[in-house]
């Protein structure tokens, strides 16, 4: 069942120009001209009940527009939107009591307070009874492992223990859907994996729908079951995480550190970069095993450090969204 419905989804910014210079900006006060940008244009895509969905595309592709569409916070130029029922721009505050949302740097938390007291305020803002209230704070400590947490304010807590506390105040008033908007941006490895976790476990033990920006790979892999590329307010691909990792991110990127200068020949790679020491290879790991290759690389000298990491993301949606408008549907599938 769909719970969230877009329907030629456009969004145009009137904007004012000026000229550089005293005369540009008298000219812009007395006599402005002006532009329009199509921020989002025919946008319409479906998200199922309890699916686990990436938005995702550069900068400026209309990934936040269409987010703050969906919520209620902008109203769109035209198109038709339907989130669980409601018509956003028209029923943003009943909408407000059925979604939650974490948007980057925007936080739910007073910053000089405990989460406990931002929880016991969000709970009446949200008309959630006492017992209720309880109950859940309860269960989202459990979850999200924040108990010591909870008396600490706000300012004095680690980005990654912010970041927990944030979603857990998402969602105390037990939304249906909530949006999360770059929930893992500047976490070292290792608070990354615990948020991936949490949000794994939110959606398998409460059946959340969950809609995800984000421009790290390992969020897309790890959480998401399809994906949709956003590109100039279009998009450019909707597909499954499993067919775009066959698909798209199939390529490895191996970095070699040796205790000697050495020469790599292999058919098996394409050497993208080598001066003495150290080399940089790319590996099709559709085609080939990269165990094997390894193996093959570390037989050319004695190995000082070795990393294997994915192309950017950022790669594989500028490769993706050139591939669209150069060949249609027909995408080539190396990068």
């Amino acid at each position: 069942m769909s719970i969230i419905q877009v329907r030629d989804l456009q969004k145009t910014f009137r904007v004012k120009t000026k000229k550089a210079g005293l005369r540009g900006s008298m000219k812009a006060v007395l006599n402005p001209e002006y532009r329009e940008i199509q921020a989002v244009n025919n946008v319409s895509f479906n998200v199922e009940k309890g699916e686990v969905l990436a938005f995702i595309g550069p900068n400026g592709a209309g990934k936040s527009t269409t987010i703050k569409m969906l919520t209620g916070i902008l109203y769109p130029s035209s198109g038709e939107i339907s989130v669980l029922g409601l018509n956003p721009s028209v029923q943003r505050k009943m909408l407000a009591y059925k979604i939650g949302t974490v948007f980057g740097q925007k936080s739910q938390l007073w910053f000089h307070l405990p989460p406990i007291d931002s929880f016991q305020l969000l709970g009446r803002i949200y008309e959630i009874s006492n017992s209720q209230l309880k109950q859940r704070i309860m269960y989202l400590t459990e979850l999200f492992e924040i108990e010591e947490l909870l008396e600490i304010p706000v300012r004095k807590l680690s980005l990654g223990q912010r970041i927990r506390c944030e979603i857990a105040a998402s969602l105390l008033h037990n939304p249906e859907v909530i949006f999360l908007d770059e929930p893992t941006i500047g976490l070292d490895v290792v608070v990354k994996q615990k948020i991936r976790e949490l949000i794994i476990r939110l959606n398998k033990e409460n059946k959340t729908t969950i809609f995800l920006t984000s421009h790290d790979a390992g969020d897309i892999e790890r959480i998401c079951k399809r994906v949709l590329i956003v590109n100039h307010g279009e998009i450019v691909l909707n597909e499954s995480v499993k067919n775009l990792k066959y698909n798209y991110m199939n390529q490895k990127i191996i970095d070699i550190k040796y205790n000697e200068p050495v020469e790599i020949l292999s058919e098996k790679i394409d050497v993208i970069k080598h001066r003495g020491y150290a080399a940089k290879v790319k590996v099709d790991s559709s085609i080939h095993d990269i165990d094997t290759v390894i193996g093959e690389l570390m037989k050319v000298g004695k190995v000082a450090d070795i990393t294997i990491s994915e192309p950017p993301l950022e790669e594989i949606i500028s490769h993706i969204y050139l591939q669209k408008s150069l060949g249609g549907d027909n995408f080539e599938k190396t990068i």
